[in-house]
């Protein structure tokens, strides 16, 4: 096995990122958890845009959107995804791309009840990704489903998690003088075990 240690130690890819991200969240002042996720297109036009990772488990990473929006489509068509994820201040990334599969309706549905009032009352109000005529027309909507939601709104059954189960995971620490240290894990299949190599920067 390739030779590893530090920041970089570690069995299992899923605690050492979740390791990273733990750091990242005492130093980094906004958004710790911020994902760039790529997805493909039904023409193989490739589509980028920044997410909020929510939870790194034994399987994946997992985050939310509406169903319906554009990424969402292209997951359903494409059902793969890959994602970055810099800190700045601790000069750190880690890269991902593997097979993409919704979460159950009982996990997505916890998440849904721990966010905000307005945050749940916005994700019934907005198509996401749709054309939208101005900003009072997005707010009079959700005025009307405030209305008819209440304070406890039900998780929409066109919004919930996704999991990136990855086949493919990059860790990368900048170095001096531009001699960055790299360690990619890879596997065929999430069954199978992990290969790990250092790579040039």
């Amino acid at each position: 096995m390739t030779k590893r240690s530090g920041i970089f130690s570690g069995d299992d890819p899923f605690q050492i990122a979740g390791q990273w991200l733990s750091e990242a969240e005492a130093v980094e002042p906004n958004d710790p958890n911020a994902i760039a996720l790529a997805t493909v297109d039904a023409g193989g036009m490739p589509n980028a845009r920044m997410v909020l990772l929510k939870e790194i488990d034994p399987e994946g990473f997992v985050f939310y959107t509406n169903y319906d929006s554009v990424k969402g489509q292209e997951l359903a068509e494409g059902s793969k995804a890959a994602f970055v994820m810099h800190w700045k201040s601790l000069r750190r990334q880690i890269r991902v791309r593997g097979p993409v599969e919704k979460i159950g309706a009982e996990q997505s549905d916890a998440y849904f009840a721990s966010r905000s009032l307005q945050s749940r009352l916005g994700a019934w109000a907005s198509k996401q990704s749709k054309p939208l005529a101005s900003r009072t027309a997005l707010l009079a909507k959700v005025a009307k489903v405030t209305a008819k939601q209440g304070t406890n709104p039900p998780r929409p059954d066109f919004w919930g998690g996704y999991r990136i189960v990855p086949t493919e995971i990059e860790f990368w620490a900048d170095g001096a003088f531009r001699l960055h240290d790299r360690f990619r894990w890879t596997r065929k299949n999430p069954q199978d075990s992990w290969h790990i190599q250092r790579l040039n920067p």
